[in-house]
């Protein structure tokens, strides 16, 4: 993985926040939100968003691999 960058705020993004954000908003996405903006955008917070990425990492998701 290249050093992406959250398209709004710039942030260096982790893999988690990668799979998180193609796992809720765009399997396909070519720009990412690191894990606050999207708490941002879904109205929680990044401590609910952080609980939902160990949930699908339980699950077994691919994208989290």
């Amino acid at each position: 993985m290249k050093n992406e960058k959250c398209k709004l705020c710039g942030a260096e993004l982790k893999k988690d926040w990668i799979a998180l954000h193609r796992k809720l908003l765009d399997i396909d996405a070519k720009e990412f939100l690191c894990v606050s903006c999207l708490a941002d955008t879904f109205g929680c917070e990044v401590e609910d968003l952080e609980i939902k990425i160990e949930e699908f990492k339980e699950q077994g998701c691919v994208l989290f691999k």
